[in-house]
């Protein structure tokens, strides 16, 4: 496994939800890529050239090689996805199959479902179920951002069992933790934005760009963030029907995927090309006063059961672990999860065991209304007003398209595609069977023309 590794040491980051950043992008400008090709080639895609500037050497492999590149459009939502202020995703549209009935799987978070994408199965089974937890052991609230934390295997070590070269590129300092040294190649970002723990898209396409360059992966697993933390933090969120800098942000994205594709044109790379481009999560929008706090308001009137749990924030849903005594447990909970739900911004309450979320959820999980969100242990801790998790941001952007000659064009499926659906369909691509205990995703293979030869990764 070879990394991409600057000499700087990523910062340590606070807490995401502690502050309200209105414009995440305009970092952009301070941060460099690993090497001086991808940093001309951040350049050259602010001006709409990104492949102008980066020298690559020619390809000692076959050019009709299969190639597989997934992006995630972090927290993009399927009405936003290949619109007006998206003109190169248009186009991508138009020679692949787009999935309108996609939904990511709860929790609806950046980690658990990036770890869906890549492994195929649900929490239950992956020990992923959200981006934060209650950490039993440790008696402590945090992010499940260790290598550890993911008890299972995923296409970036899977491949390179069979022969292949994977790759993966995170914007997010908690998906370069969570996936680890997977990968055969992995980009760990030089340092991250303060408060988001992310890189600006215009770094990390570059990056994308040099890896490609540098090591002609079979699989690469990209994720851009500027989308996601743009609407997390975009104060016009909930006052305009086209939020001014997201909508700004959707079209920057765009630019650099098409700047992207461009490149793997202009090196003979397209044509043997699958692109999937899909979002993780979707994104809602929500006023101040729409504020959810279990502790502080839901749990007010019982100061013996505020003290009995413990919650893992998630913007819009809240993990609740009961910490109180242990005989109370039961009956504890039932009351928990009554005053909760009566709480006006509660959509439900339910039990992990009922979303397929494990031990590591917690005993109960409370989702937001459609304009609602969480905000725990104070009333105060989250002022964003961008947040998912919560039901209404279940539909995601999901498209499966490319150069190769294989993919259905201008398609429409109305398949029921999910985010644990990415792994069985790449698999089925290169030919790699089903982990043990299987798939609890679908291979989608409604989007090509003819199915691969599983023995070879041609078609």
């Amino acid at each position: 496994m070879s990394e991409q590794q600057p000499q700087q040491k990523p910062e340590q980051q606070p807490g995401r939800r502690a502050l309200l950043r209105a414009a995440t992008a305009g970092g952009a400008a301070v941060l460099t890529g690993t090497a001086a090709q991808p940093a001309a080639a951040a350049s050259a895609s602010a001006s709409g050239s990104a492949s102008a500037s980066v020298s690559v050497s020619p390809s000692s492999s076959s050019s009709s090689r299969l190639r597989v590149y997934v992006l995630v459009v972090d927290g993009c939502n399927p009405t936003e996805f290949a619109s007006v202020s998206q003109p190169r995703l248009a186009a991508l549209r138009a020679q692949g199959t787009l999935y309108p009935a996609a939904r990511s799987l709860p929790i609806m978070e950046t980690v658990p479902n990036h770890v869906m994408m890549m492994s195929g199965v649900r929490p239950d089974r992956s020990g992923v179920p959200a981006n934060a937890i209650y950490d039993r052991g440790e008696r402590v609230v945090r992010t499940l951002d260790r290598p550890t934390d993911l008890r299972a295997s995923t296409l970036l070590e899977r491949l390179p069992q069979r022969g292949f070269v994977t790759a993966s590129v995170p914007s997010k300092d908690y998906l370069v933790g969570i996936f680890g040294t997977r990968a055969t190649h992995r980009w760990v970002p030089p340092a991250y934005l303060p408060v988001t723990g992310h890189v600006p898209d215009a770094t990390t396409v570059p990056a994308l760009v040099d890896i490609v360059d540098r090591h002609d992966p079979d699989l690469v697993f990209c994720n851009l963030g500027d989308i996601d933390r743009v609407g997390h933090s975009d104060p016009t969120g909930p006052r305009l029907p086209f939020p001014a800098l997201r909508t700004a942000d959707l079209t920057a994205t765009d630019t650099l995927i098409g700047g992207f594709t461009d490149h793997l044109a202009a090196t003979g790379k397209w044509a043997s090309s699958v692109l999937v481009v899909l979002a993780d999560h979707g994104m809602d929008f929500s006023v101040p006063t729409n504020l959810i706090s279990v502790k502080q308001q839901a749990l007010a009137s019982r100061p013996d059961l505020q003290a009995s749990v413990t919650i893992a924030q998630n913007g819009g849903a809240d993990s609740i672990t009961w910490t109180g005594p242990a005989g109370r447990r039961r009956q504890g909970l039932a009351e928990v999860a009554r005053l909760v739900a009566a709480h006006p911004g509660v959509l439900s309450v339910k039990l992990p065991s009922q979303l397929r979320l494990g031990p590591e959820a917690g005993d109960l999980v409370a989702y937001a209304r459609p304009g609602w969100r969480f905000s725990d242990p104070q009333v105060t801790s989250n002022p964003i007003p961008g947040n998912h998790g919560h039901p209404v941001t279940e539909p995601i952007p999901f498209l499966i398209t490319g150069g190769h000659p294989g993919l259905r064009r201008g398609a429409t499926s109305s398949a029921p595609v999910r985010t644990v659906d990415v792994a069985p369909t790449v698999a089925a691509l290169f030919g790699l069977s089903a982990p043990r205990g299987g798939w609890d995703g679908t291979a989608r293979l409604d989007a090509f023309t003819r199915t691969p030869r599983a023995a070879s990764a041609t078609w």
